[in-house]
């Protein structure tokens, strides 16, 4: 099976990597058949900057970006290398393609890109940086940061959307890990990944007209936009490589596009 160009992949709570289920396993097993890409690119649901901003610190911090989580997971690290000058290019496209494009020396990877990178490549042997999301400026937008960047695949880019095809915490607190996914949780997935697989592109940018319960799984927009990223990089239809819930509400899917 060919290895993707860019992904789309829901990485749930931060307990991810200490709390065993069906979407932990799999990311885990899934950096085998990714291979080794040259550099990865990650968009992840928790930056979000008035304009593009992309990280290019040498060797970017681990950013515990959450609160009230077991002290463990505030003692992981993730130490990676960066890519400044993969930095420097994306920002070029960015600008080139008329979406603007600043460099951040300072900032680094939150645990949208750290986490599900710890279980895909756990030796952390490969430069990653990351860009940031402008939620207000919606699926189309993101789709076009995509565009612009898609040719990186080329040069052996992998290009990471990060977020969650489903993600309310107004329904997650208290749930148990393992708990069955709301019906709503499940309606939106199955239409969510139908779109995808038949390049159904329009409806998947107007989602909130179409999708059932769309508002319901996504009272805002910031986990879904990475994957809008990952489609516009992407030369073809999306396929669903994996599908499960945690906590019932957090719709764990993964799609590869090529």
């Amino acid at each position: 099976m060919p290895s993707p160009s860019s992904l789309f992949l829901s990485h749930g709570a931060p307990t991810l990597l200490i709390e065993p289920s069906p979407a932990r396993d799999f990311l885990a097993s899934y950096g085998g058949e990714l291979g080794r890409p040259r550099a990865i690119l990650v968009v992840s649901a928790h930056w979000d900057t008035r304009a593009p901003r992309v990280t290019a610190a040498p060797r970017p911090d681990t950013v515990h970006d959450f609160f009230g989580f077991p002290q463990q997971l505030y003692r992981l690290r993730y130490p990676v290398a960066g890519d400044p000058q993969l930095a420097a290019l994306v920002a070029q496209r960015l600008a080139a393609a008329g979406l603007g494009g600043e460099i951040d020396q300072g900032r680094g990877l939150d645990h949208g890109a750290w986490v599900p990178l710890s279980l895909f490549y756990p030796d952390a042997e490969i430069p990653t940086i990351q860009l940031s999301l402008q939620t207000a400026l919606g699926p189309a937008h993101h789709l076009a940061l995509g565009q612009a960047l898609g040719s990186l695949r080329q040069d052996g880019v992998l290009i990471i959307g990060s977020g969650g095809l489903t993600h309310n915490l107004r329904d997650y607190f208290g749930n148990p890990v393992d708990a069955p996914p709301l019906p709503y949780v499940r309606a939106f997935a199955e239409w969510m990944g139908s779109a995808i697989e038949e390049g159904r592109t329009a409806d998947l940018l107007d989602y909130r007209s179409h999708a059932p319960e769309a508002r319901r799984a996504h009272p805002t927009e910031e986990h879904l936009l990475p994957l809008f990223v990952a489609l516009g990089a992407a030369e073809g239809r999306g396929r669903r490589v994996h599908a499960s819930t945690t906590y019932g509400v957090l719709a764990m899917d993964v799609f590869a596009f090529p």
